[in-house]
């Protein structure tokens, strides 16, 4: 089956630039892992990729993290099922998700601050239940 491109709002990853490699699978399985090259690994040069914008990339850097190389080619390995053609598809929607989270900009947080009158408030509760605890002593019999 071929690969289509991939469109995440207005990016759009052309199916040539994705190239597969199949490897053997780690782990559990018997003779299926041993003789079959099941697992996929996708590699996909995001740093020489002109649909993606700088501040995209940037961000994709951080998310993508040990799984980009310095060279900004991300490499991702799917060996989750038994097929070649079920792990391909679940490496090209692992870095479909990558690039969704990366393409999604963060709101911008403006720190609040707290009132003169909220201020002052709380500060004058403080010191009554102070001046209450300060009082709490010892009742001299000689009064």
């Amino acid at each position: 089956m071929a690969v289509q491109d991939i469109q995440i709002g207005q990016v759009v990853i052309p199916a040539d630039t994705l190239v597969f490699n199949y490897i053997r699978a780690s782990g559990p399985g018997g003779q299926n892992v041993n003789k079959v090259s099941s697992a996929a690994q996708l590699r996909f040069d995001a740093a020489n990729c002109p649909s993606i914008p700088t501040d995209v990339f940037t961000r994709l850097r951080g998310i993508a993290g040990q799984r980009m190389t310095q060279a900004g080619v991300i490499v991702i390995t799917a060996q989750r099922f038994r097929s070649q053609e079920r792990n391909r598809e679940d490496a090209i929607a692992r870095l479909s998700e990558m690039l969704r989270a990366a393409i999604h900009r963060q709101k911008f947080r403006r720190p609040t601050r707290i009132g003169k009158g909220v201020k002052k408030r709380r500060l004058d509760s403080k010191r009554r239940h102070s001046n209450i605890k300060k009082n709490r002593g010892r009742v001299r019999g000689d009064d």
